[in-house]
C-alpha cells in the first residue's frame, strides 16, 4: 500500500485535517485521479478551503468497481469472527479519535462541535452493532412435507455493493452502510457527497488501520457522480445499491438498478409531521420539537417538517418554542458556545428563505427569525412561524433548515388526514399523555417510524426506514444485515427407509 495523499495546502488553523488522505482509495492504494483533477472542500461557516481532494472520473470509478469485484470471492469466504473483529477494532479506533473526527466533520459541514461528537459516537455504534451481528448470520434446516428431502437454507453475501452517502451525516451514514456490508462479507465502492468527503476518507483510513483487506472498501470522491455511478449501476458487476439522499435521485437509481435487477436499499426524503395533542405535556413537547427540528440545523430527513398543534394549546406551545429557538447561539460550529451552525451552501440557504417568504406572504407570522443575517457564511436564524397556511410551499417541501412551521388543528381525524396527505412517510412524532391515543394514532400514521413523546428515533439497534416515497428497505437493527445477504436453498434427498 502506498502512502496516502494528504492535504498540505489548507489554510485552516486545524492541523488535524492535514492528516486525512485526500486521494481515491482503490484496491487498498491511495492514488490520484487518472486525469489529476481535484476539487476543493470548503468550510460553510467561513468559505475557507480545507483541502483539495482527488476528483474521480469514469476510469477511476471503473477501477474501483474492478477492485471490489476482484476482492469479493476471497472476502466472502472469510470467517464471521474475522469480520467481526475488524469492525470491533474500527469501533475502538473511531471512539479513540472522536475529537479528531468531530473537528473534521464540523469543519466541512458546519454542525456544532458538540453535535458532531454525538454523531461520531452514533456512527461508531453501527460498527459495534454489526460486529456482533456478523457472527449471528443464520440459516435453516428442515424436511419437506412428504419427508423425502432435507431443506438446508444458507445465507450468502449479495456481492459487490454501491454505497452512496449524503453530506448531512457524513460519518454515520457511512458506517450505517459499510458496517453491515463488511459483516455480511460484501465488498464495496463508496461515493461520498462532494461537500463532505473528508469524513468518509478519514473513516476509510481507520478501517484500513483496523485490518480491512485491500479492495473490500473502495472510496471514490467525484463531482461527476452521474457518469461514475451510472457506469457502476449498468455494469452488471455490482449486485446491490444502497443510497441515502433525495427521492428524485433515488428514483433515477431505481430505474438504473432495474436494468440489471440489482438489490436496492433507498433512504429518501421526508416530510415529518409533529403532532401535539391537547393533553400533551407542553414542556415535553417543546423539548421534543427542539430535538426533532434542530438536529443538524434542521438538515435531516427525520426533521420535523410540519408541526400540528391542537388549537387549545397552540398559542402556549408556539410562544415557548419561539423563546427556546430565539435563545440559541448561531455561529461557527468550531466555537465552543455555538448551538446552531451554518447551512451547507448558498443554494440550501436560498431555498429556506424562499419557503419562509412564501409562508409569510400567505399569512403566517414569524415569532422569531425569518430573515437572512449579514456577514459571511451560510447561516440562517432559528425561525418559528405561527398560523401557517396549509397551502404554503413548506408544507409540501422538505425544508432542510431551522424553520418550525406551526399549524393548529381541532380533531384527531383532521390531523391524521393532514399528516398522511403527502408522498413521503419516513417518520412522525406524536405527543400525548394517553397511551391508548398514542397507540391508535401511531397505527394510523403512514410512516416507517414514530417517536412517541420523543423527538429522536434514530438508534443503531432499531430498523431505520420509511414507506411510500421515503424509501425501500431498512438500515440498522437486526434486519439491517439482511439487505446485504441472499438466501440459498439446498434440496438434499433423504436416505430411503430413514
Amino acid at each position: 500500500m502506498t502512502a496516502p495523499m494528504t492535504s498540505s495546502g489548507s489554510t485552516t488553523s486545524h492541523s488535524r485535517i492535514a492528516t486525512i488522505p485526500t486521494g481515491l482509495l482503490i484496491g487498498g492504494r491511495w492514488r490520484e485521479a487518472v486525469d489529476g483533477k481535484v476539487f476543493d472542500v470548503e468550510n460553510p461557516a467561513t468559505g475557507e478551503v480545507l483541502a483539495a481532494v482527488a476528483d474521480a472520473g469514469p476510469a477511476d470509478g471503473d477501477d474501483a468497481l474492478a477492485a471490489a469485484v476482484k476482492a469479493q470471492a476471497s472476502w466472502a469466504r472469510t470467517a464471521p469472527r474475522y469480520r467481526s473483529e475488524i469492525l470491533r477494532r474500527a469501533y475502538d479506533l473511531v471512539m479513540a479519535r472522536q475529537d479528531w473526527l468531530a473537528e473534521v466533520m464540523t469543519s466541512e459541514m458546519g454542525k456544532p462541535l458538540a453535535e458532531a461528537k454525538g454523531e461520531v459516537a452514533y456512527a461508531a455504534e453501527f460498527l459495534r452493532w454489526f460486529s456482533e451481528e456478523a457472527v449471528r448470520i443464520s440459516g435453516d434446516h428442515t424436511t419437506t412435507g412428504d419427508g423425502a428431502n432435507r431443506i438446508v437454507v444458507t445465507r450468502e453475501p449479495v456481492g459487490p455493493c454501491v454505497l452512496i452517502t449524503p453530506w448531512n451525516f457524513p460519518l454515520a451514514m457511512g458506517t450505517r452502510k459499510i458496517a453491515p456490508a463488511v459483516a455480511a462479507g460484501c465488498t464495496m465502492v463508496l461515493k461520498p457527497a462532494p461537500q463532505t468527503p473528508l469524513s468518509s476518507l478519514a473513516l476509510a483510513a481507520l478501517l484500513q488501520e483496523s485490518g480491512l483487506p485491500d479492495g473490500v472498501l473502495n472510496v471514490v470522491n467525484t463531482t461527476d457522480a452521474a457518469t461514475v455511478v451510472e457506469r457502476w449501476m449498468t455494469s452488471g458487476k455490482a449486485r446491490k445499491v444502497s443510497f441515502t439522499g433525495s427521492t428524485t435521485v433515488g428514483k433515477l437509481l431505481l430505474r438504473q438498478a432495474a436494468e440489471t435487477v440489482m438489490r436496492a436499499s433507498m433512504e429518501l426524503g421526508g416530510n415529518a409531521p409533529f403532532i401535539v395533542c391537547a393533553d400533551a405535556d407542553i414542556d415535553t413537547a417543546v423539548d421534543g420539537a427542539m430535538a426533532a427540528k434542530m438536529r443538524n440545523m434542521g438538515e435531516a430527513c427525520t426533521a420535523a417538517n410540519r408541526m400540528y398543534v391542537h388549537r387549545d394549546i397552540a398559542g402556549a406551545f408556539s410562544k415557548r418554542l419561539a423563546a427556546r429557538m430565539a435563545a440559541l447561539t448561531v455561529g461557527n460550529g468550531l466555537d465552543d458556545d455555538t448551538e446552531v451552525g451554518p447551512l451547507i451552501d448558498s443554494a440550501g440557504r436560498a431555498k429556506v428563505q424562499r419557503l419562509v417568504d412564501d409562508a409569510l406572504q400567505r399569512g403566517a407570522t414569524a415569532l422569531t427569525g425569518g430573515r437572512l443575517p449579514e456577514g459571511p457564511g451560510y447561516f440562517y436564524p432559528p425561525t418559528v412561524l405561527a398560523d401557517v397556511s396549509a397551502d404554503s410551499d413548506l408544507m409540501t417541501t422538505e425544508i432542510f433548515g431551522p424553520v418550525a412551521p406551526i399549524v393548529p388543528f381541532d380533531d384527531e381525524d383532521e390531523v391524521i388526514n393532514r399528516a398522511n396527505n403527502t408522498d413521503w412517510g419516513l417518520v412522525g412524532y406524536l405527543f400525548t399523555q394517553d397511551i391508548d391515543r398514542a397507540l391508535d394514532l401511531s397505527d394510523r400514521l403512514e410512516v416507517g417510524m414514530v417517536g412517541v413523546n420523543t423527538g429522536v428515533v434514530s438508534n443503531p439497534a432499531a430498523p431505520f426506514g420509511g414507506v411510500k416515497q421515503s424509501g425501500l428497505g431498512r438500515e440498522g437493527g437486526k434486519v439491517g444485515i439482511d439487505e446485504f445477504l441472499e438466501y440459498k436453498y439446498l434440496s438434499i434427498p433423504r436416505r430411503k427407509g430413514r
